[in-house]
């Protein structure tokens, strides 16, 4: 031990020195961490501004995918839409080209029934002919329907409705409790549902019910 007893001052130098050096290797050994603690500085808020990013980054994410969704949404309304209406372009070119056809069904229609209303002298002629008009008519009847939905729609005997009848007369009738089609003077025609010409049609329409007049009462 250095102190009292010790004779001479290299000895008193040499203890000074050892001190010195013990205390400069204490100074330098490293200091424990326990788990948790001691952590380094500037670390914890370091972890903090990263999970501060990850949930920035996250709603970025959603506001892009959100925003994604719409767009595609979008789009394929758009397509729709141009479908639809291109469609119905064609409908309607088709419904233009169509409505001439169907003149020319009504004149191969008139030539039948004058064929039907031919004179005795001219049956078999009439026959010949009136065969062949209508095996053509049936033709091109069938492709028209087949190829582009166009249809003849009855009408005698259905109730009047002004969506598929134009009424070019009307006639009392007291057969009928409402207004009942009695007459086609020109088919009608529809394509796909959709009507390309109304029917021209007779209607007929309910009698009136009218009381008798009964006047004042028995006379005295």
């Amino acid at each position: 031990m250095c102190g009292g007893d010790v004779q001479g001052q290299g000895v008193a130098s040499g203890c000074d020195e050892a001190l010195e050096r013990a205390d400069s290797l204490r100074a330098s050994d490293p200091v424990p961490v326990e788990s948790g603690e001691g952590s380094v500085p500037g670390e914890h808020s370091q972890e903090l501004e990263t999970g501060a990013s990850e949930e920035t980054l996250r709603e970025r994410v959603n506001v892009l995918q959100e925003q994604y969704l719409r767009k595609a949404a979008d789009l394929e309304n758009y397509r729709k839409r141009a479908l639809r209406e291109r469609q119905e372009a064609v409908e309607h070119a088709y419904a233009a080209l169509l409505a001439d056809i169907v003149a020319v069904l009504d004149d191969f229609d008139r030539a039948i029934e004058a064929a039907d209303h031919a004179s005795s002298t001219e049956v078999e002629a009439s026959s010949a002919f009136r065969e062949g008009v209508l095996m053509i008519r049936k033709q091109l009847s069938s492709v028209l329907e087949t190829k582009y939905g166009l249809e003849y729609y009855p009408v005698l005997g259905e109730r009047f409705d002004p969506n598929l009848h134009e009424a070019l007369s009307m006639s009392p009738s007291a057969s009928v409790h409402e207004k009942i089609v009695g007459a086609e003077l020109q088919k009608g025609y529809r394509v796909r549902n959709r009507i390309l010409r109304h029917a021209k049609v007779m209607v007929l329409t309910p009698e009136e019910q009218t009381e008798p007049d009964r006047g004042d009462g028995p006379s005295e």
